[in-house]
């Protein structure tokens, strides 16, 4: 099939599983073909009761997961513009109406601070509904405005990856926030500032390639796939099977990208772990208060 054809068709990528969380009285997971409740699916952290599948979860779900409660939002005012007219099947700002109407959101990311445990936490999430939950200036912004927020109150941040990677819409604009992202990183560094960075399934493209993987510690969700370009395109440039589980949140285990795997029903426990002991850690003395 020539190029053309497949612009003007669509591109597809091929998942093994889709993940999303239909809406709807009832769930059947698209893996093991059990049928639940949407309730008793909520009730077990949007994780299927019998083969333990993590389906895809939003911004707010995960915040309601992790706070305590309560909670603040940040920058949701924040919007994408249309800066180079962008135009393929569908004009960029079609694409933006059509992605706000269906999620009620106002681009891939979401902010928002809230105390797990009692303790503090800054946690950028994204949306994968949100056109892919793909990064554009917006997205850059917005952890940028975070970590500003992070540096001025010692406040620790954790980014929650859920992305096809960088937003065609918004060509170089989209692949600056890379390095924008990882240049206001490096200042939460210097200041003695704990990042945790959360690759939930997918985290693809750019996003994996800047700050997903720029955490003090790095961990995902079970069975995530988590790589740069994603398993169907390496075997076509390569020619060659990929070995079994591939790109997965296991795989990447056993190779040293990851720290650890949780699953929901554990993470704001090890979440609160990881915050006690970073507030232990010993602080630069330019950073301390005299």
């Amino acid at each position: 099939m020539g190029w053309f054809k497949r612009f003007k068709e669509g591109i597809q990528t091929a998942t093994k599983y889709k993940r999303e969380t239909p809406e709807g009285l009832w769930f059947k997971c698209t893996r093991c073909g059990e049928t639940s409740t949407q309730k008793d699916l909520k009730e077990n952290f949007y994780i299927c009761p019998k083969c333990e599948l993590h389906t895809r979860i939003g911004s707010v779900d995960y915040f309601d997961i992790v706070f305590d409660g309560k909670y603040d939002r940040y920058f949701d005012d924040i919007v994408p513009k249309d800066i180079l007219a962008w135009k393929d099947l569908k004009s960029y700002p079609d694409r933006l109406e059509e992605a706000a109407r269906k999620t009620g959101l106002t681009d891939a990311m979401s902010v928002a601070k809230g105390k797990v445990n009692r303790r503090p936490l800054m946690i950028c999430a994204m949306d994968f509904r949100f056109i892919g939950g793909s990064m554009g200036s917006v997205m850059g912004e917005k952890i940028s405005r975070a970590i500003d927020i992070c540096l001025q109150e010692r406040v620790p941040l954790m980014i929650i990856s859920k992305t096809g990677g960088a937003r065609m819409m918004e060509s170089a604009f989209s692949l600056m926030q890379m390095a924008k992202t990882s240049a206001k990183l490096s200042l939460m560094a210097k200041a003695g500032i704990p990042y945790f960075s959360m690759l939930t399934d997918p985290t693809t493209g750019g996003v994996t390639a800047s700050f997903a993987m720029l955490g003090d510690i790095n961990f995902a969700e079970p069975e995530a796939l988590i790589g740069f370009a994603g398993p169907r395109v390496i075997k076509e440039t390569i020619k060659q099977d990929l070995p079994e589980g591939f790109q997965t949140s296991e795989f990447l285990l056993e190779h040293g990208f990851l720290d650890f795997i949780v699953s929901r029903k554990e993470l704001k426990n090890r979440i609160s772990d990881l915050l006690s002991l970073f507030d232990k850690a010993q602080v630069p003395e330019e950073f301390t208060e005299n």
